[in-house]
């Protein structure tokens, strides 16, 4: 049997190659998507910070329920906290000789950042000096050996930290002792306990506790004390690798960010794949009834053929795992170093794994074949012996009730989801709309018998008008052929939807939040810090004359009750906020955005179903609950965040203090840049910038936010493409018999090309319609649910791009490999099926 399959790959070749290429592109992409995820899941920070420790007490993350009263677990955007209390409490465990809790401030030197701590927290490192002495005094530093420079002990320093410019004498210098620092990380500076709790912006808190077991204590004893204190704390207990889990580095971001985008664009591909693969084996299986019929005819069981088949796509997927698991290696790499080169992960992230990734593939691949397979093939099987010639004669005209119904079920669907999109609000909707692509495009793989042959019918008498007689029989293939044109139909319809919907969404996207930006921006000045600029800078800048307002920001997060996660929310001083941004309130006023209040957007309100006045439960950035009352609810919270609160709400729960920028709106003819250059050079670290130039840095930060989306979608649009391209191969190849034995009956070269020219711009015509509105649908529904638009943004070139390029691949898959067909003498071309 395996050899009798070998022959017959052999022998219908161009099917055998056409699903080769399908499943081998496939594997490719499934296994880029995996060893993204398992890359991502592998990776384990190993524990620097905190190296010398033998637990740790942190609060880095919270529980929450969702609607569904699924549980979730989030993490603290501000990374949470845990009380002073708990370090005299974990003193009292037994076998325990060092508890330290840990702060940590951003600090600001002439020569770079750095994160200072109190000298204490040296110990769970290590740091050691280099030279001169342990701070003693408030005004006292000692400096990390990379940040000295030409200074030393003795010399003095300034130093921005907690909004405010000081000037330390340093002490001495230190090294770290421990494991060798991630690249990114920041240098350390060490102030005297009392001045770094004096400095640290949420009192009575510490980020972590350090706890360091005596010598000859019992590890686990001590790990399983400290985690019961935690656990009755809210906190947890990090021991042994799970240490790394607290570094906050870029490689830890990387990998996070690896496992998000890997699951999210693994989803849409594994659907895609399982269309493409099933789609082309399936047309090729229907391609080789003529070959199982007459194996029936000669008295072959269905078991035999079944076996067959099985073994034939057996031979080819396993082939193509062969091909494509090394491939999707290639690939990978070749990715990992365009997200370097964009900054998305650094150079040291390490991409690992792929024998279960390769696992998952291969089985994956091989279930989706061998099933198409199956039923692609289960007519000609299970038709008795006499009768297999006689029904692969002719197309058959009768189809399956139950793919009728199922079709009608997922159209149903469909225009469900739809409604449903319609009706919703928020991100519920935004949900929706996505899925509403796939289930049309599966209605219409289900639908496409019925779909070409009403097609036909109707296009019959333009067909005729335009090509004459040609047009009458590609009037009559279409109505002849339509179950075979199914998988091709099919194709097209999934390369336009996915072209047309879901790459504009970048471009959508990007455009609403550069204009709400840009048009609710009434400052002219904004003066930049990234340490943070105290409430006296604000206040200075107020009393410049010619300024007509200025307005202190912060950005943090909240994590809304019943949310899966942080919502952005820009924290400000409110006094003349309406003079310097307009979010275009739609109702309430942020004049009372004052105490635990706060104003939300509109995607915000309607996802959560928020109304004016009503009282919402939600975390701080720290992981504090909150109650606060919902002011105002406002329209353009792409372009200035989802929530907005007084910054008194967030005082003590960031992990960084000061306004990151503040706005300054300018009265007519009026110039206070120097002015504000003044303020700004009273304080380090901080810069004097236009407001327009804050609407292009977004502008600039958006586009690559969503180069990488549409570097993903590309690989999408381009394998639907590539899927389309090979089925309609595969499928011009396979009329060489219905050519020759037209050209027999004298039907000349030339009519034959025009009637399939007339074929192809009937199929062409349909597919762009049907996968047009899919795609207007689907996009429409989302730009709505984003922006408020019933319009979506198209770009010119964008659609042209589509339609031309549907065009041009239907016709060059097709005028190729007919016209190769047509050089075959009929005489010769009527005896063979490919």
């Amino acid at each position: 049997m395996l050899k009798l399959a070998a022959k017959m790959l052999r022998y219908r070749m161009g099917s055998a190659v056409a699903t080769l290429l399908a499943l081998t592109a496939g594997v490719v992409l499934l296994m880029s998507m995996g060893l993204l995820v398992e890359s991502g899941l592998r990776f384990e920070a190993a524990p620097k910070r905190y190296a010398a420790t033998d637990v740790v007490v942190a609060h880095r993350d919270i529980t929450v329920t969702t609607g569904g009263e699924e549980k979730v677990t989030v993490e603290l955007p501000e990374g949470g906290t845990v009380p002073t209390s708990m370090v005299e409490r974990l003193r009292q465990v037994p076998g325990v000789a060092t508890v330290v809790g840990d702060t940590s401030v951003t600090a600001i030197l002439e020569n770079g950042g750095a994160t200072g701590h109190g000298w204490s927290s040296t110990v769970l490192t290590p740091y050691e000096l280099v030279s001169g002495a342990e701070p003693k005094k408030g005004e006292e530093v000692a400096l990390d050996e990379r940040l000295a420079g030409s200074v030393a002990p003795g010399d003095e320093v300034p130093i921005l930290v907690d909004g405010t410019a000081r000037v330390y004498r340093i002490s001495g210098l230190v090294r770290n002792a421990g494991p060798r620092p991630a690249p990114d990380a920041l240098p350390a500076v060490f102030f005297t306990d009392e001045h770094a709790a004096a400095v640290y912006p949420r009192q009575g808190r510490v980020d972590a506790v350090g706890v360091i077991a005596e010598p000859g204590a019992s590890s686990a004893a001590v790990v399983a004390d400290v985690r019961e204190l935690a656990t009755e704390a809210g906190a947890k207990a990090y021991a042994g690798a799970e240490r790394g889990l607290l570094e906050q580095s870029a490689d830890a971001a990387a990998g996070r960010m690896l496992v998000q985008l890997g699951t999210v664009f693994g989803g849409y591909v594994a659907l895609l794949v399982m269309f493409v693969v099933a789609g082309t084996i399936g047309l090729a299986v229907r391609h080789r009834r003529r070959d199982l019929a007459l194996l029936r005819a000669v008295a072959a069981t269905p078991g035999q053929i079944t076996r067959l088949i099985l073994i034939e796509v057996g031979l080819l997927s396993l082939l193509s795992v062969v091909i494509g698991v090394p491939s999707g290696w290639f690939a990978i790499r070749w990715l990992r170093g365009e997200l370097v080169d964009h900054k998305f992960i650094p150079d040291t992230f390490p991409f690992s794994g792929g024998v279960l990734t390769a696992v998952a593939v291969v089985v994956a691949t091989i279930a989706v074949a061998v099933g198409a397979a199956l039923i692609a093939a289960r007519r000609t099987v299970l038709i008795r012996p006499t009768e297999a010639l006689g029904e692969i004669a002719v197309e058959p005209r009768r189809n399956s009730k139950i793919r009728l119904f199922s079709g009608f079920v997922a159209l149903a669907g469909g225009v469900f989801l739809t409604t449903l999109t319609t009706a919703l609000k928020g991100t519920a909707a935004l949900g929706t709309a996505i899925g509403v692509l796939f289930v049309l495009v599966l209605a219409v793989a289900l639908l496409a018998p019925w779909i070409n042959r009403v097609a036909a019918r109707l296009l019959g008498p333009v067909l005729r008008a335009v090509w004459g007689d040609s047009g009458y029989l590609a009037a009559a293939n279409l109505r002849a052929n339509a179950q075979s044109m199914v998988t091709v139909l099919t194709a097209l319809v999934l390369s336009v939807g996915l072209g047309g919907s879901i790459w504009f969404l970048q471009d959508n996207q990007q455009r609403a939040a550069v204009e709400q930006s840009r048009d609710g921006m009434l400052a002219q000045h904004a003066v930049i810090s990234a340490a943070g600029l105290p409430d006296s800078a604000l206040a200075e800048i107020r009393g410049i004359p010619g300024v007509a307002a200025a307005t202190g920001m912060r950005n943090t997060s909240i994590i809304p009750a019943g949310g899966e996660e942080a919502s952005g929310v820009q924290a400000i001083d409110p006094a003349g906020a309406e003079l310097t941004m307009d979010l275009r309130v739609r109702s309430g006023s942020l004049a009372d955005l004052r105490g635990p209040a706060m104003a939300v957007s509109t995607l915000q309100a309607d996802s959560n179903g928020w109304e004016i006045g009503e009282q919402v439960e939600v975390w701080l950035g720290d992981g504090t609950p909150a109650t606060l009352r919902i002011v105002a609810i406002y329209d353009r919270g792409m372009g200035f965040g989802d929530a907005t609160v007084a910054k008194d709400v967030i005082d003590g729960h960031t992990a960084a203090t000061g306004y990151e920028r503040i706005l300054v709106r300018s009265e007519p003819g009026t110039d206070i840049t120097t002015a504000l250059a003044d303020v700004a050079d009273r304080h380090p670290g901080s810069t004097v910038t236009s407001t327009a130039s804050l609407t292009s840095q977004l502008a600039d930060d958006l586009e690559l936010g969503s180069w990488l989306n549409k570097l993903l979608v590309g690989i999408m649009v381009g394998y639907a493409a590539l899927a389309a391209a090979n089925i309609m191969v595969m499928a011009a190849l396979t009329r060489g018999r219905e050519l020759a034995l037209l050209r027999l009956v004298g039907v000349t070269r030339k009519q034959v090309k025009r009637m399939v020219h007339a074929e192809q711009t009937g199929l062409l015509g349909v597919s762009l319609l049907i996968g047009g509105t899919i795609a207007a649908i689907t996009l429409v529904s989302v730009v709505r649910t984003l922006t408020g638009r019933t319009v979506p943004y198209v770009p010119t070139l964008g659609w042209v791009s589509i339609i031309g390029g549907t065009t041009l691949l239907a016709l060059l898959t097709t005028v190729l490999p007919i016209a190769r067909l047509l050089r075959i003498p009929p005489i010769a071309g009527i005896g063979v099926k490919e």
